[in-house]
This record gives structure tokens, C-alpha cells and sequence, in this order.
């Protein structure tokens, strides 16, 4: 599993993690059944406390793509089916972070969408 953390971003670690995990997992570069790596080897391998990694650890899992088990560590559950009801709920809360992010750093209104716009059909995400 390859991730990247950006410490300098204004999106927190947890959030890039899961994120990324959770692009992988849609791409099926990480296949239903795998195994990811524990919670303290990950936070080595990344740099990371524990407990980042946990954060984003729970949070995919509360959404569906992994499953957790003491003992047995942490595999990848197929991708749930959302409802129309909650993807469009996902959707307008993805919106309000992105905003919130854009108004922060003083970017104009047609820089974030063409960035949006890039970051949406690159095939890399």
C-alpha cells in the first residue's frame, strides 16, 4: 500500500490516510480481503503518531472499507452501496470541507474549481 502524507497540507494526516485509502480501495488497488498494515507500523512507515492512523483506521471502517478484528488485524470489506439519500449527504459535506479549505487559504472562486476540476479527472485519484 503506497501513501503519501503531505505534513505541510491544510488537510489534518488522518484526513489524507483515509482519503487515500479509501481511493484505493475504489480502484481496487487494494482488493477486497487485503490485509493492511497495523496501526504501529503504519505510523512508522508514514511518520505518524499511532493514534492519526487509528483516527483514519476507525473512520474507514465506520464508512465500510475495512473491518477490524483483535487479533486478526485489519482487512478490506467490499465497497458499501450508498444511497442516493447519503452519497448526495457525502457529496454536500466533501463540498463544505473543500470550501471551508479554499475560503482558509484566500484562493478565488475560479482557481479552486479548476483545481477541483483537475483533481476530479485525473485518473491518479
Amino acid at each position: 500500500m503506497i501513501v503519501e502524507i503531505d505534513p505541510d497540507a491544510a488537510t489534518p494526516p488522518y484526513e489524507q490516510l483515509r482519503s487515500q485509502v479509501a481511493a484505493l480501495i475504489r480502484t481496487g488497488e487494494l482488493e477486497v480481503g487485503a490485509r493492511l498494515p497495523s496501526i504501529r507500523q503504519l505510523a512508522r512507515d508514514l511518520g505518524l503518531a499511532a493514534g492519526t492512523v487509528a483516527r483514519a483506521y476507525r473512520e474507514l471502517e465506520a464508512a465500510g472499507y475495512l473491518r477490524g478484528r483483535a487479533g486478526q488485524g485489519t482487512v478490506v470489506r467490499e465497497i458499501p452501496q450508498l444511497s442516493e439519500t447519503e452519497r448526495a449527504a457525502r457529496l454536500a459535506d466533501a463540498a463544505r470541507a473543500y470550501a471551508v479549505a479554499v475560503r482558509e487559504l484566500g484562493v478565488d472562486v475560479d482557481a479552486a474549481l479548476t483545481t477541483a476540476r483537475h483533481h476530479l479527472t485525473d485518473p491518479a485519484y
